[in-house]
């Protein structure tokens, strides 16, 4: 228990100091009819000692009432060494693969021009997948250039221009790591969206402090068709599983997500989340 709970240890070690003392003053008081300048000399260096000892106990005492236990374990160096040797796997070996497939295809040709979109956008999910176990400790701002680095080079093959306004401010805090990881795959599914479903031309990436709230803004944008008017089953992906998925990372973050349609067409994603927040 003391081990897993430092206040219970520090409250029972200032309450062993306060034992020596009494245990001390009763010894000294005992044998103070014996008459000798070394005992003297020994009284003094107990003491002395044990006021430094209690000393030292009363200063670590308030930061060892302040501690919490984690919510969410770290992860070990083992765990971490492990995700990234399956994240190079992954790269090396089924990111090579597929990148040889793309290479085979035609896109002039319409069958082989739609096979090479399904497995361009696999290629991409499987490097945000990659990049995420890669860099779960990574900053919030590392996180979001390192998805811009990924997305441009798609977007641009499809005709899509990025306009990305992503505001970092050397004073701002940043969400918590966790609260980061969903918020970065937040954006990522938003992406996918917009590239896969919304027939848009442009795509605007923004992300700000809010300093009044202490909390991050991130809005995704685009100029396409917008949700209510995509055709058959891409509907249910589009509005069904993805949005359901980025509104509950959004609570697990401890913010909120809002899906606004713009006057001059196209969809807003756009979600809040606390820097303080830890979940």
């Amino acid at each position: 228990m003391f081990r897993t709970r430092p206040p219970w240890f520090a409250v029972v070690c200032i309450g062993i100091w306060l034992l020596q003392l009494v245990l001390i003053a009763f010894t000294f008081h005992w044998i103070g009819s014996v008459e000798s300048s070394m005992q003297r000399w020994w009284e003094l260096a107990a003491a002395g000692a044990t006021m430094g000892l209690g000393a030292m106990l009363l200063v670590q005492l308030p930061r060892a009432m302040q501690w919490r236990p984690r919510l969410n374990p770290r992860p070990s160096a083992e765990v971490i060494a492990e995700r990234r040797r399956i994240a190079r796997d992954l790269h090396d070996n089924l990111g090579s693969q597929l990148v040889c497939a793309l290479a085979s295809l035609d896109p002039s040709k319409p069958r082989e021009r739609e096979i090479h979109s399904v497995l361009e956008k696999c290629l991409l999910d499987l490097r945000w997948i990659v990049d995420s176990m890669d860099s779960a400790d990574a900053p919030f701002a590392d996180r979001l250039a390192q998805l811009r680095y990924r997305i441009d080079p798609v977007l641009e093959r499809n005709g899509i221009r990025m306009v990305w306004e992503v505001e970092t401010p050397q004073c701002a805090s940043f969400p918590h790591p966790d609260s980061a990881t969903h918020l970065v795959a937040i954006v990522q599914e938003a992406l996918s969206n917009a590239l896969q479903h919304a027939r848009a031309t442009e795509i605007e990436v923004s992300a700000r402090n809010l300093p009044d709230t202490d909390a991050w803004c991130v809005e995704i944008r685009d100029n396409g068709q917008g949700m209510e008017r995509l055709p058959g089953p891409q509907n249910t992906v589009a509005t069904g599983k993805g949005m359901a998925s980025m509104a509950r990372r959004a609570i697990n973050a401890g913010g909120e997500l809002q899906v606004l349609h713009r006057e001059n067409g196209g969809t807003c994603i756009r979600v809040v989340v606390p820097c303080a927040f830890a979940p």
